[in-house]
Parts: structure tokens; sequence; C-alpha cells
């Protein structure tokens, strides 16, 4: 059993998983298809990832696949705390250009569904924090974008600390204006 909340942008969504606690700790089972298809979720994940970053104010994205391997991704913290951003790049979206922004914590149980068409990133709140996603293709370079994590058209409220750690092609990325969006917006979802 999951539940699951939606945003005011269509398209990422917000789900809980339960967790069993008791004197020893806990249990959780993080991704059962059969639940999250009765809620709505229904890809196919083909391979898991796991980043450690080991400080606070690590910023990760925001990236994204191209077509033809375009990935949706379920994301959760196994440790630590993020700030979680999608933006959607959807070309004829009533919401292209905006974003929804959650906090996500190892022990919340907790995690953020994004389907492809949507930049993903996320800012690290604290020192030694894992996060743990699933996705829906490959990793293929040749596809491998982004878009620029701080750029103003984008109203992102990242913490003030945000960018102490960052990768240098992730500060190369173009803002949102320079994208030509390989996505389209299908009003019928």
């Amino acid at each position: 059993m999951i539940a699951v909340e939606g945003f005011p942008i269509s398209g990422p969504l917000l789900v809980k998983v339960r967790r069993f606690e008791d004197a020893r700790g806990f249990f959780s089972e993080t991704y059962n298809a059969r639940a999250f298809a009765e809620a709505g979720i229904r890809p196919v994940f083909v391979q898991d990832n796991h980043s450690l970053s080991r400080e606070k104010g690590t910023v990760r994205g925001l990236h994204f696949q191209r077509p033809p391997h375009a990935q949706d991704k379920l994301i959760r913290v196994v440790r630590g705390r993020i700030l979680d951003v999608a933006v959607d790049l959807r070309r004829g979206s009533p919401t292209y250009g905006r974003h929804v922004a959650v906090e996500l914590e190892g022990t919340d149980g907790r995690q953020l569904y994004i389907p492809a068409g949507f930049a993903h990133g996320f800012c690290t709140l604290v020192p030694d924090t894992e996060v743990f996603y699933k996705v829906t293709d490959f990793w293929m370079p040749d596809c491998e974008d982004g878009i620029l994590w701080n750029d103003p058209a984008l109203a992102i409220d990242w913490p003030g600390f945000a960018g102490a750690q960052l990768a240098a092609k992730d500060a190369a990325l173009a803002p949102l204006a320079a994208l030509d969006t390989p996505f389209a917006w299908d009003r019928a979802k």
C-alpha cells in the first residue's frame, strides 16, 4: 500500500510508502510494481543509481536524458536530507519552465516520482547524504543533457549554501532559454 500526492504541475508525484517500526528499527517495501501500478505509476525501471554527497550544499543537476532514451525517475534518500527539484521541459505545457521542489529525507519514507520531460536535480541539506533512484532507461552519454541549476528564470528557492560543491559540467550547463526541448506536452496525461 502506498499513498500518492500530486502537485500543481502535472506529472511528478510524491509517494509515501508504509514503514513498519519496532524496537529493532524499521522495515519498508520501497518499491512494489503492483502497488505502484494500482496508484497509476506504471513505468518499468531498468537501472538503479546510488550517490553519496559528502558536503552540505552539493548540487547535482539539473539533468535529463533526451529521447529516445528519456528517463522516468523514482528518487528516495537513504541517509541525510535533500531539496529535490523537477523542472517541466514539456513544450506546450501550461507549466513549462515551472518546477516542483520537495524536501526528502532518509527517515520519512517519501519518494519523488518524476516522469520523462522534466529536468531533475537536488541540493544536499546535510553532510553525507545518500540518494538512491530508479530509472526507466539506461544511462546513455550521447543523450545526457541538462539546464543550469541556478538559472534566475527558474525561480528555484535554493538554500543559500547551495552550490558549495558542484561538478564543472553542471556549472557549464545553459539556461532554460537556450534549450531546444525534445519533449512535448501530452494533454491526455
